[in-house]
């Protein structure tokens, strides 16, 4: 497959890769104060892990492709939403949403676009919080709203995620279907499982 060159150099571009890496250490900070914030009134940790992640040229060239995009920078800039994204695993979904209501309230964060794959699953099973970010970047004497994605989602639903992914180029085998069927099934048992967990911990508070 032949590369788009003004693409790939866009993507190694140090100004590009200077505000990714800006705008992720931006919001784990911010992740970091909520998840503070939330212990010190719940008195427990909230915020179990936290992963960020430039997209690869080959899984933006992917997208495009899957959509039926152009494949240039233009539209890379316009439609590709999750170019820079972060991921935050918790434990329990009331946390999730708790989280998602402090970073509306947050004055120098601007939320375009919420995803809710926790009350509407994907087909697949997926389950998850997806929010499309706008931080601002003050850089060179500009300031600049840069994109990214945030995901949040439970334990549970981080260790399914990852079982699904390993099986993402893998769907025209006859094996990965039949276990891509046993993971729908999965996912209905880890929904029940956050589910009773949720529960639990809420009587444990309760005593």
């Amino acid at each position: 497959m032949k590369k788009n060159i003004l693409l790939q150099e866009y993507l190694q571009n140090e100004d590009f890769i200077v505000k990714s890496e800006c705008a992720i250490s931006m919001l784990k900070t911010k992740l970091q104060i909520i998840d503070a914030d939330l212990g010190m009134r719940y008195h427990r940790k909230v915020i179990h892990s936290k992963t960020s992640r430039i997209k690869s040229y080959d899984s933006i060239v992917a997208k495009l492709e899957r959509k039926e995009l152009p494949e240039n920078v233009e539209t890379v800039k316009e439609k590709i939403n999750d170019l820079i994204g972060v991921r935050a695993v918790c434990t329990y979904t009331d946390d999730l949403y708790e989280m998602v209501k402090m970073l509306y309230a947050q004055k120098d964060v601007k939320v375009i676009k919420e995803k809710d794959y926790i009350k509407n699953p994907k087909k697949s099973g997926y389950r998850s919080l997806h929010l499309i970010l706008e931080i601002p970047i003050c850089f060179q004497e500009d300031t600049q709203w840069v994109k990214i994605e945030l995901q949040l989602r439970t334990a549970a639903m981080d260790y399914w995620a990852g079982l699904d992914y390993q099986l993402q180029y893998k769907k025209e085998n006859k094996e990965a279907r039949r276990i891509s069927e046993e993971l729908k099934e999965y996912a209905n048992a880890i929904e029940e499982i956050d589910r009773k967990v949720l529960e639990l911990r809420k009587r444990i508070e309760a005593i």
